[in-house]
């Protein structure tokens, strides 16, 4: 039997394609498998453009990995298992597996997942993450707004629908970042307006993407349709 390859777990940025550590660069090149999220409807995700800048993709296996959206826990069980065993096929034999992701693959990232049931199911196989810059430490440069200084605390919260937390979420930190914040937008600017803190919040969507926006003014959000990738910097 030969020696079982290594699972990669690679954060390449938030967007911009020069934001990939040069350890992620150097394992893109090693690894003679990528597997990626596959996007619907042939979009591309900014984790497998960004590889292909990097890597001749025909030269490499490439794997695009189904991820379901579902709540149905065998219709989630079932897709779950056929993508671990579709990389685990690759890494018994011998080939490292490099899976890339946006941003850190450690912060909300599907990679997280994966690794675990990995994990669980063949556990003789080494995961390996390897650190990339998070839409959260981009956000902060972007907008030269640092998130924490000295005794600060800060806090890193998915958006969602209850007014009562997101107000806690503000009022225990000096500076929260809120993701997901798209689908809770007029609900987030009604928090703010309570506290007098619209003028502390920022908006980005897909920060240092060539299709970044940032909106200092959040006011003007009121109503609108948001990209999923777009998060809220309140900073007291």
């Amino acid at each position: 039997m030969s020696k079982l390859g290594t699972l990669y777990g690679l954060g390449v940025g938030p967007g911009d394609p020069e934001l990939i550590t040069v350890k992620a660069f150097r394992l893109l090149k090693e690894c003679p498998v990528i597997a990626y999220p596959r996007k619907k409807r042939g979009a591309k995700s900014y984790a497998l453009a960004i590889t292909e800048l990097y890597v001749n993709t025909e030269q490499k296996e490439m794997m695009g990995l189904t991820f379901p959206m579902t709540r149905d826990k065998e219709a989630l069980e079932m897709q779950w298992t056929k993508t671990v065993e579709s990389v685990y096929a690759h890494l018994i034999q011998g080939k490292d597996v490099a899976f890339v992701t946006e941003g850190d693959p450690m912060i909300y990232s599907t990679y997280i997942h994966l690794m675990r049931l990995m994990n669980e199911r063949h556990p003789e196989v080494k995961a390996v993450s390897i650190p990339g810059i998070s839409s959260i430490n981009a956000s902060a440069s972007r907008l030269g707004i640092p998130l924490a200084d000295g005794d600060e605390q800060i806090a890193i919260v998915p958006a969602m629908d209850d007014y009562g937390k997101m107000r806690k979420a503000i009022e225990e930190h000096d500076c929260v970042v809120f993701i997901k914040v798209a689908k809770v937008i007029d609900l987030m600017l009604s928090v703010l307006r309570d506290l007098n803190l619209v003028n502390k919040a920022s908006v980005l969507t897909k920060v240092t993407s060539s299709e970044e926006e940032i909106w200092r003014n959040v006011d003007e959000l009121q109503g609108r349709e948001l990209e999923y990738l777009t998060l809220m910097v309140v900073r007291k």
